[in-house]
């Protein structure tokens, strides 16, 4: 079947890129309540300070090249595939989609709980547990399903118009914020468990990579990837950093800080109105989350089944440039996932996804050996060396991260309790079965020159 390729004027550029990174990535100041809550503010801040060092900021030197040297659809599967060859490339595509289970269902969860800070009276419009919020968060699914069949230009543009959207609250809670005095009682010394909130913190920092499957829709990718990066990371620090700090001038008590408790901390700073205007913004920002993400896991059943690893069915695409089958069938699956609990998909988001970088990060190095002469627009610096230290941050913080969570259960229907570690171990060895089994795929391309 003859590949359907967007046209000149549908591809993204670095600003629409970049929105759409934004979200991959962050969503706003979002999702790091938490986070405060647990650790306070002072350590908190260190927290987001330090994690995009040692975190962020080498996952996305790694992707500025390699996405910049191989602009493929299918991302970080393509690189991976030609460094280490077909059965890494599918692993990795597997661990990236397995873990995509667990991460899509915390945005539609996210969504659902700033929409309970809504009350009829004394009771919450909708609850997370409840069979109205499920149904919401379906409805959610759905929607975006459908929006991503109009192409990846249309979810670009749509995450520009939402970015601005979503920062004009924080900017005027800041402002208010700065304003205001300091209230009398202080916020109390909280003694934070350091290694749960650079959990927490990494996941807000991660998803970097989503961004280089879209790479066929992208308008000159050498150059557009590494400049994308950098403008990303650079607000997603801001947008966490400057209304936290803000903030934490007015020692508002920890109590307050909870998942979805933003639009609280906005009526006590400047009133009702600018509550109102956070639940709002909050729920367009985990929309446009799911949304952008949506756009780039779809990419990578496309890429797999061209290359022989999944039924050529997956290639099929509208004339928009949107795999539509591979949308519904990955939409379908993430719909499974919804009845999860947010700290459950936390750690089982994290593990899996940790192991797909790992392998990104020794792509990166093995194709600075196997060859050195590939035109690479954007190097990590350093060399070999360089290609090999940058890795060592994020995989450090990963065995941390499995470390302190090895004993972390989850509830399953029909299961009860179990071990999320187990589960995610039974997931990635299913992976390799799939792979001997069924998955094999045809010879690869010569690696050198295009694939």
């Amino acid at each position: 079947m003859r590949k359907v390729q967007p046209a000149s004027g549908r591809k993204l550029t670095v600003l629409s890129l970049a929105a759409a990174t934004y979200f991959m990535v962050s969503g706003g100041p979002y999702g790091i309540e938490e986070l405060v809550q647990d650790s306070g503010y002072k350590l908190a801040l260190v927290i987001l300070f330090l994690t995009p060092l040692v975190w962020a900021l080498p996952t996305g030197l790694m992707v500025g090249e390699l996405s910049a040297a191989m602009p493929k659809e299918g991302g970080f599967y393509v690189w991976v595939r030609r460094a280490m060859g077909p059965f890494w490339g599918f692993q990795e595509a597997w661990l990236s989609l397995a873990a995509s289970i667990f991460d899509m269902a915390l945005y539609p969860s996210l969504f659902v709980a700033y929409l309970g800070k809504l009350r009829v009276g004394n009771h919450p419009l909708v609850s997370v547990d409840g069979n109205r919020g499920f149904m919401i968060m379906a409805g959610m699914v759905l929607v975006c399903l459908l929006w991503n069949l109009f192409g990846a230009k249309a979810v670009g543009n749509s995450s520009m118009t939402v970015g601005i959207l979503l920062l004009s609250p924080f900017v005027a809670l800041t402002l208010f914020a700065l304003a205001r005095h300091a209230t009398v009682v202080s916020a109390p010394l909280v003694k934070g468990d350091i290694l749960a909130g650079v959990l927490l913190a990494m996941w807000n920092y991660m998803g970097w990579d989503n961004a280089a499957t879209v790479a066929n829709e992208v308008e000159n990718p050498q150059k557009t990837y590494p400049r994308v990066m950098l403008l990303a990371l650079g607000a997603i620090f801001l947008s966490y950093i400057i209304p936290l700090g803000a903030v934490w001038r007015l020692h508002i008590p920890l109590g307050v800080w909870n998942n979805g408790s933003w639009a609280s901390i906005a009526r006590i700073v400047a009133g009702t109105w600018l509550g109102g205007a956070l639940v709002a913004t909050a729920m367009l920002a985990e929309f446009s989350s799911f949304n952008s993400l949506v756009m780039s896991y779809c990419h990578l059943p496309v890429a797999m089944a061209e290359d022989g690893h999944l039924p050529k069915v997956f290639t099929r695409k509208l004339k928009s440039g949107a795999p539509w089958f591979s949308i519904l069938v990955l939409g379908l699956i993430w719909g499974l996932s919804l009845r999860f609990q947010f700290k459950d998909l936390l750690m089982l988001d994290i593990l899996l996804y940790g192991a797909s970088l790992v392998l990104e990060f020794a792509a990166l190095a093995v194709l600075r050996v196997r060859e050195p002469g590939m035109p690479r627009p954007f190097r990590v610096p350093g060399g070999l060396w360089g290609a090999i230290l940058v890795g060592v941050g994020p995989t450090a913080l990963l065995v941390v991260a499995l470390v302190e969570n090895y004993d972390e259960h989850l509830i399953l229907p029909w299961l009860g309790s179990v071990s999320a570690l187990a589960v995610g171990l039974i997931l990635m060895a299913l992976g390799v079965v799939y792979y001997f089994v069924a998955g094999r795929a045809k010879p690869m391309a010569e690696a050198t020159g295009a694939d």
